[in-house]
């Protein structure tokens, strides 16, 4: 929690993807059966991670999965912790043909409040993964657990309609919008009559008006606009031309304080502009791909714990402190000091052109620096 009231800490996370085989270590494992040419159970996920770093006690408690991040979420005390919940929530069985489907048992939805999680994305190319049946199940249960969600809806009105946080000396109102470059069906898109989520068609001039319409709309002072975009490719580290134009302009036209994307499997490049965050690919947080291999250039076993600290007057940046886990046994564990170097190294490889590096902290943080 930041000390000085006219300043606000957040908690965001790149993608948090309790389903599949994260669900089946859990005390309530859904049906496990898998629609993928892959893999057909997702108790085979396990028993991947299992061959490559050895067992899992499961069934596992809820704080588990986070391992190590629950210290560090006390040690930060961030006013206001964000995820991008990258799963349905729901028993639903019509799985949609789109090759990938992740589900978590309602029953297993305990496992945000152990990180005492305060508002979900659902702007994602995964939560329709099993109908919009599941998806009204995941509405539902979210609502039982007073866990506000921001991106999705019964209708297209509630999709698109913002989430306002009241935090110590201010508040964040937070929008969030699913790309078609993710990964997210065009007929996803919640209707006039049919659930769905909040589609961004293609970053043009007309959407770009349309977000600041929203970021104004009764805009309170001191309220910081966070916008949470789903873009870009799972892999590779190129962040193209059109993504960090629209993001600029999010900032200089539109009113946006930070730009909050994500939807790469690993840590991308960080920018700031004019003062405000631009975080093109947050990587996953939570997921179930040890022992996937083919993408072990990219260390997607690394995550990063992302506490922005901003002015509520004017939302500009004042620091980003980055808490460095890797995914072992489905838990984050503290990173190695070799991990966190080469996380270092990374950060300031990516972020060279972008204008910003990282520095190593004695507590063993990475501090952003730019100019």
């Amino acid at each position: 929690m930041s000390a000085d009231r006219s300043e606000i800490t957040l908690w965001l996370t790149g993608d948090v993807m309790t389903g599949r085989g994260i669900d089946q270590i859990l005390p309530h494992p859904g049906a496990p059966h898998l629609h993928e040419g892959y893999m057909r159970s997702a108790t085979g996920y396990v028993a991947l991670a299992e061959r490559v770093t050895g067992p899992i006690p499961y069934p596992v408690d809820f704080p588990y999965v986070w391992g190590d991040a629950l210290a560090w979420l006390d040690r930060q005390a961030p006013d206001l912790r964000l995820i991008n919940l990258e799963t349905a929530v729901t028993t639903s069985n019509d799985a949609q043909l789109k090759g990938i489907n992740y589900r978590m048992h309602p029953a297993n939805l305990p496992v945000l409040a152990e990180a005492r999680v305060d508002g979900a994305v659902l702007a994602n190319n995964h939560v329709l993964d099993w109908g919009r049946e599941g998806l009204l199940e995941t509405l539902t249960v979210l609502e039982a657990a007073g866990i506000p969600q921001v991106g999705a809806g019964r209708d297209r009105a509630e999709a698109a309609v913002p989430q306002r946080f009241a935090v110590p000396g201010g508040s964040v109102r937070l929008l969030a919008y699913g790309l078609p470059c993710s990964g997210v069906p065009l007929d996803w898109a919640a209707s006039e009559t049919q659930p769905g989520i909040n589609v961004l068609p293609e970053l043009s001039s007309e959407a770009l008006r349309a977000i600041g319409d929203e970021v104004a709309n009764g805009r309170q002072p001191r309220e910081v606009a966070v916008v949470s975009l789903h873009w870009g490719s799972n892999w590779g580290y190129e962040i193209p031309e059109a993504h960090r134009a629209f993001a600029h302009r999010l900032i200089d036209e539109a009113g946006v304080d930070l730009v909050w994307g994500h939807s790469s499997h690993h840590v991308r490049g960080i920018e700031v502009h004019h003062g405000k965050l631009i975080l093109y690919g947050c990587g996953d947080l939570i997921n179930d791909y040890e022992g996937i291999t083919g993408h072990e250039q990219f260390r997607d076993d690394l995550a990063l714990l992302y506490f922005p600290t901003l002015r509520t007057v004017d939302g500009i940046l004042v620091r980003l402190t980055l808490v460095p886990l890797q995914r072992r046994h489905f838990r984050l564990n503290r990173a190695s000091g070799e991990d966190v170097a080469w996380l270092c190294r990374l950060l300031d490889r990516e972020g060279g052109p972008l204008g910003t590096g990282v520095r190593r902290d004695a507590r063993g943080h990475l501090c952003l620096e730019w100019h």
